[in-house]
């Protein structure tokens, strides 16, 4: 199967999960810690839109027109966006702990994994330099993973 469709499915699970984790109160934090977690990971989610711009917005993994972006949160990690709303999640579910919303958190964490994962295929074809990126740039976590 074509990573881009991978991308697609991946993203309606993902989609799905979330909206589960909405309707079940368990998105947003409740404790001072989880609420400046989340506002730091939205923050940053900010940055890296600013810096990659509008051409970003894509519901299946597919390169755009343009230089690859190794600037702002990219310098730090390759998919600073995947990485904060992870944060966010997370967050949220640590202030509504419950195995049904684990796993729901789980699997929006596995699907932007999968959705990672395609967008980095794809990125390797498009940009011949991303090797060189991905291999001084941590993929998540800065200067760890």
């Amino acid at each position: 199967m074509a990573a881009k469709t991978i991308s697609i499915l991946a993203t309606v699970i993902l989609m799905v999960a979330a909206v589960a984790l909405v309707l079940r109160g368990a998105i947003l934090g409740e404790w001072p810690f989880t609420l400046c977690l989340q506002a730091a990971g939205l923050s940053l989610v900010f940055w890296a839109r600013i810096t990659f711009g509008l051409r970003s917005f894509h519901f299946a993994a597919n390169p755009t027109a343009g230089r690859l972006v190794t600037s702002g949160p990219y310098h730090y990690v390759r998919n600073p966006i995947y990485a904060r709303a992870w944060l966010f999640v997370w967050s949220g579910v640590a202030s509504h702990w419950s195995p049904v919303n684990a796993v729901l958190a789980g699997i929006v964490a596995l699907t932007l994994l999968v959705r990672l994962a395609c967008e980095e295929q794809l990125l390797r074809r498009a940009y011949p330099e991303h090797a060189d990126y991905a291999h001084k740039t941590a993929r998540l976590i800065p200067f760890i993973v």
